[in-house]
């Protein structure tokens, strides 16, 4: 009587729990159904994608290289030289046709010209000048070329010269110095009093005062004739002093 009981109960749990579990079970969503097909033509395409963005990246880093064009020097054209036929003469230059220069030593007004100086230390004697104004030394009359002169005293230093162009040194000429040793003075002589006046052809004893140094040594000064147009003409008249003591 008990063994049969607790069959049918038994049998009735087992009924309740599979009715519970049947009635969850309602309702819910089934499992989707894998379609194998469909997986693979999904794979593909990703894949193919992959690739292609792989492939641009590549093209990317790696640019292709293109080939500079070639400069091509354009071909010059060859020139060619005229050449005289046969038998035909070449130009001859007639020298006597062509024209002539005269160079004179004119000075243009307001201009100084540059003096010209000896080339050794004794008197120069050469007549630098032209046919208007033009002088040549003759000799020395005091101070002979490095005469002893005693220190701190005026000399006279007196050149013969003469006038051996035609135009008269007049109001306006002068001796003028232009190089040589600032210690002895720059005085110069000036042609205004008529009984100084030198015509052409005519001899002068002409001087000017220099101012011996108080050092010792060999002092020097170079004078030279200037008309009245400030051209510079004729021989450079020099002075050449010795100076052996001090001034007391």
């Amino acid at each position: 009587m008990f063994s049969r009981r607790s069959t049918r109960q038994t049998l009735v749990s087992l009924l309740t729990a599979a009715l519970l579990l049947t009635a969850c079970n309602v309702g819910a969503t089934p499992a989707p159904t894998l379609d194998v097909n469909a997986m693979s033509t999904a794979l593909v395409g990703t894949t193919v994608a992959q690739l292609a963005v792989q492939f641009t990246q590549t093209a990317l880093a790696n640019p292709t290289n293109t080939a500079i064009p070639t400069n091509t020097q354009a071909s010059v054209p060859t020139l060619a030289l005229p050449t005289l036929g046969t038998g035909v003469a070449s130009p001859t230059l007639d020298a006597a046709a062509l024209p002539t220069f005269s160079f004179v030593n004119t000075p243009v007004a307001g201009a100084t010209q540059a003096p010209v100086l000896p080339t050794s230390a004794a008197p120069a004697t050469a007549s630098l000048g032209d046919a208007c104004n033009n002088a040549v030394f003759e000799g020395d009359i005091t101070i002979p070329d490095y005469e002893t002169i005693k220190p701190g005293i005026d000399v006279q230093k007196i050149w013969a010269i003469r006038n051996t162009g035609t135009c008269t040194w007049d109001d306006g000429y002068s001796l003028v110095k232009v190089a040589g040793s600032p210690e002895i003075g720059n005085e110069s002589f000036k042609f205004v009093k008529s009984s100084d006046f030198v015509a052409g052809g005519q001899g002068i004893n002409i001087g000017i005062w220099i101012d011996a140094p108080c050092a010792p040594g060999k002092y020097e000064g170079h004078w030279r004739m200037r008309n009245d147009q400030g051209y510079f003409f004729g021989t450079v008249l020099s002075v050449y002093i010795t100076i052996v003591d001090k001034c007391p």
